[in-house]
């Protein structure tokens, strides 16, 4: 019983872990190194930034800027906006990114299509994530989403790799543009730069431009500060765990001191046997680790089938549904077993030398 506790605690620990580490690792495979965010001063995300499309003007023929085959500019103006849509877990509905973007957008990121095709430029047609598609019934290819001023069909479904931008719907910039009356600015401009040695320059050039009026910061920093959605989980499940952890603690005690008063005849006989006092708290403390351990290994095989399962959760910078999948990695296997090693040794400590402190006589007396 003690081992199944301690289980039930390691589980939910992991699991809170797995759950934090699935939401890192999809904003992080989002970015990359040699990009950069444009957005206006002082916005922290594309949503509640506004961009001047003649800055994108200005933007697009700036030195350092990476340039694809067709020697145009890897410079990708897109529009940010959310709409509600009814999800399998949530049927009132929660907040989806929809990214108006050009060709130049879908170079940058380097998407392909999993079902469907792409949408055809200046039609009202989207392209959703795998993840959306997947959570959200009315995304699914081949229906119609309504929103903005009409009605848009569903042409294909992305594969991002298990990225953020799984949770994302694309569709035309310009379609985008006139259903929200936004012709003459953009949320954000993405740049990518020739190299390495290129990004500070292009981002200190950008900053220091006062005509543009915009802040610049590398991908990579942006979807860091994205993570930060995942913050208030994993400080409630460490809370959580915190307080199971003090009941596991004193559940493998009182196993322990159970264990101690059984076995008080035991006790007297290794003594007498030449056992010394911390040879007998070294083999109780070691029977309390060895219980605990046992619970973090049923602890692994409950979480284990979480791995890869698909979940979403609310951002409160980009106020919209972000979709990941469960990462149950060795950082979180390790970390459970540790903590659950923790609440073996604290659990056995009190008793292991209760049994240490028994005099031979005394203990052979016994019953």
């Amino acid at each position: 019983m003690t081992a199944i506790g301690i289980a039930l605690t390691v589980a939910v620990l992991v699991a809170d872990l797995a759950l934090v580490e699935g939401l890192s690792a999809a904003f992080k495979s989002s970015a990359n190194p040699l990009q950069v965010v444009v957005m206006r001063k002082g916005s922290n995300a594309e949503l509640t930034s506004l961009i001047p499309i003649t800055a994108w003007n200005d933007l697009k023929l700036h030195p350092g800027i990476q340039r694809n085959g067709a020697g145009d500019s890897l410079a990708s103006l897109e529009i940010v906006t959310v709409i509600n849509l009814p999800s399998v877990e949530n049927p009132d509905g929660m907040n989806l990114t929809v990214r108006g973007l050009r060709r130049a957008g879908r170079e940058l990121r380097g998407v392909n299509i999993k079902e469907g095709r792409w949408f055809s430029e200046g039609r009202r047609e989207v392209v959703v994530g795998k993840s959306v598609a997947k959570r959200y019934p009315n995304t699914q290819l081949g229906k119609k989403l309504r929103f903005g001023a009409g009605e848009w069909d569903v042409v294909g479904v992305m594969d991002a790799g298990e990225s953020a931008i799984e949770s994302e719907i694309w569709a035309d910039f310009n379609q985008i543009a006139a259903d929200y009356n936004r012709q003459d600015a953009a949320s954000s401009i993405r740049l990518r730069a020739v190299d390495q040695e290129s990004v500070p320059a292009l981002i200190n050039s950008i900053n220091d431009d006062r005509r543009l009026s915009a802040t610049a910061i590398r991908e990579t920093e942006y979807y860091e500060k994205q993570t930060s959605a995942g913050e208030p989980l994993r400080l409630l499940g460490i809370f959580v765990c915190a307080i199971m952890a003090i009941g596991s603690s004193f559940a493998a005690m009182n196993t322990m001191y159970a264990a101690v008063a059984r076995r008080t005849r035991e006790i007297g006989t290794l003594r007498v046997l030449g056992f010394s006092r911390s040879e007998i708290l070294f083999s109780f403390l070691l029977e309390s680790l060895l219980i605990a351990l046992l619970g973090g290994i049923i602890g692994w095989a409950l979480v284990l089938p979480l791995n890869n399962l698909t979940t979403g959760v609310g951002s409160l910078i980009t106020f919209s549904e972000v979709s990941f999948n469960f990462n149950v990695g060795p950082n979180s296997l390790m970390a459970g077993l540790i903590f659950s090693a923790s609440v073996g040794i604290f659990g056995g400590m009190f008793p292991a030398f209760q049994a240490a402190r028994k005099e031979i006589l005394t203990a052979l007396r016994e019953i």
